[in-house]
């Protein structure tokens, strides 16, 4: 299952009691003033739940899937989420309760 951003607003309209379309401006407001803060080279934070970064990629060099030719990857803007502590732990915490499982952490590779 997929949580989209019409659910949510859905969520706040039978949680908070709000119009549908306020409900739905807010999660708009909410997500633009995220981007905005990406494009304005501003970390998010939000507390208790994570980090989204933004990262600069450099140029380089990589491989046409399709016929195996070397190609050049121009520079570009990447936006990373980082989970805050909290987060991982309840959905650790989540897992265990529903796996009745110890947790491990494995390593790759």
């Amino acid at each position: 299952m997929t949580l989209t951003k019409n659910e949510i607003s859905k969520y706040l309209f039978k949680k908070l009691g709000v119009k549908k379309c306020d409900a739905k401006n807010l999660i708009e407001m909410f997500f633009e003033e995220i981007c905005i803060s990406l494009e304005n080279n501003i970390q998010v934070k939000l507390s208790g739940f994570g980090n989204f970064i933004l990262h600069n990629k450099k140029q380089r060099p990589g491989r046409n899937p399709k016929n195996g030719k070397t190609i050049l990857i121009t520079s570009r803007r990447v936006v990373t989420f980082r989970s805050g502590q909290k987060l991982k732990n309840q959905l650790k915490n989540q897992l265990l309760k529903n796996n009745n499982v110890k947790y491990t952490r494995q390593k790759i590779g």
